[in-house]
């Protein structure tokens, strides 16, 4: 559901993009690479078009790349896949955070945020504040709250890898349900294909 063309021209012009263009450029071994080149290195380098998808995940861009289809021209044996393959792709596009790696995630960067907002403020109570007396008591505190933000953590880290095999799985069943539109000749994947994102323009 990704379009490689769109893929390869973003990449070539998109700022957001400058570390891939640069490993392109690099396993390319030029500095100037036309979009049939990045095509072609993405395809042989799927760990480069990972970086590309990650990007966007990471700065709430969408890789599903494809537009809800047009149900009003459509047969009324198409149209049951095909409502079923646009409410997939709506699915698809909230869960679409959740193939970002936990570890990398905002959720992560969130609890240590206030982690460290936690210890200095411990710091600060026990030293400018003078509360030698209340240091077991207040680093106490502290202890509970590490402990609390493991929890969270893990508990985000399970939601993580269950949403991605939900999405694992819709993706897989919605690809197929495309298909097999094509196939009887209710859609052309093509003219479903999104050229351009919005947000770059």
């Amino acid at each position: 559901m990704i379009n490689l063309d769109r893929v390869a021209r973003e990449i070539k012009t998109v700022g957001l993009y400058d570390i891939v263009l640069q490993d392109v450029q690099r396993a390319a071994g030029k500095n100037r690479v036309n979009e049939a080149e990045i095509i072609q290195i993405l395809d042989e380098n799927p760990q480069l078009l990972e970086d590309y998808m990650q990007t966007n995940v990471e700065y709430n861009l969408s890789n599903i790349h494809l537009k809800d289809i047009k149900l009003d021209d459509l047969k009324d044996d198409c149209k049951s896949k095909a409502q079923l393959v646009n409410v997939n792709l709506a699915r698809l596009k909230e869960l679409e955070k959740y193939t970002l790696d936990f570890e990398q995630s905002a959720t992560l960067v969130i609890i240590f945020s206030i982690e460290f907002f936690v210890l200095f403020s411990v710091q600060y109570f026990i030293v400018l504040l003078n509360l030698k007396e209340w240091q077991g008591w207040i680093y106490s505190l502290f202890a509970s709250t590490v402990a609390l933000a493991y929890w969270y953590g893990k508990k985000q880290s399970r939601l993580y890898a269950k949403n991605k095999k939900i999405y694992d799985a819709l993706y897989i069943q919605t690809l197929g349900l495309i298909e097999e539109l094509e196939d009887a000749g209710c859609i052309k994947k093509s003219e479903l294909m999104i050229e351009e994102c919005e947000e770059h323009v």
